[in-house]
């Protein structure tokens, strides 16, 4: 009779991921993150993948991103009881922000431009609430993160210190910072490439809808190199 594994739920912070890992790697984009979360923690069983993010809002330089963003969704929900989908808010404003380099004018007071400040509201909280949750309903023995920001070292530090949770992070960064590291998961891994490459839904996937496939910005550039998997 097999021993049966310990158990692990996934919180995805998806603006981070994306911002941090993916953007510079469209060809990864397409990522299964159930599958990237048995690759990186095959010691324990994967019941379950809470996925933070927000519905982007058209930007000028790239008016089908909110398209391919519903594709990415369709294909995170034939994921099916495994993976819940918490939606923040995006809120976009308009404000006057001082330049970089900092100007005086002359009037003695700092340049500024116009700028469309973007922000995701309500998903770092929503992370934070329901990892802290599951951790005192003892959901499962490891509670993962997949973050490199680190407004989440407190939650990590609760969950450890004061339930006595397990905690790992998975950072989208080579180096995470130092408050998540002085948060002492117990298991701190890097996501690079090869994991990211190995961790991608079929190009053609099928859900109640009917059909659907890869947006072709998502498709791979070609085949990488062993050097390029390693990094």
């Amino acid at each position: 009779m097999g021993i049966s594994k310990k158990t692990a739920i996934v919180y995805v912070d998806g603006l981070n991921l994306y911002r941090q890992r993916l953007v510079s790697d469209p060809q990864f984009k397409w990522l299964d993150p159930l599958a990237l979360a048995r690759l990186l923690l095959p010691t324990h069983e994967i019941i379950g993948i809470r996925y933070f993010s927000a519905r982007i809002k058209p930007p000028l330089l790239d008016p089908q991103a909110p398209s391919r963003q519903v594709l990415y969704w369709r294909a995170l929900a034939t994921l099916g009881k495994l993976l819940t989908l918490h939606e923040g808010k995006m809120r976009v404003d308009k404000r006057w922000m001082p330049v970089v380099p900092l100007e005086v004018g002359r009037d003695g007071n700092l340049v500024k431009v116009r700028v469309q400040k973007i922000e995701e509201k309500g998903s770092d909280v929503a992370l934070a609430t329901y990892m802290t949750l599951d951790a005192a309903r003892r959901v499962a023995d490891m509670h993962v993160l997949v973050s490199s920001d680190s407004d989440f070292a407190p939650t990590l530090t609760l969950l450890r210190e004061e339930l006595g949770a397990g905690t790992a992070l998975f950072s989208p960064i080579e180096t995470p910072s130092r408050s998540l590291l002085g948060a002492q998961p117990h298991i701190v891994k890097v996501i690079r490439r090869a994991s990211l490459h190995r961790s991608q839904f079929s190009p053609t996937l099928v859900d109640d809808k009917g059909t659907f496939h890869i947006p072709d910005a998502w498709k791979k550039q070609g085949p990488l190199s062993e050097g390029a998997c390693a990094r």
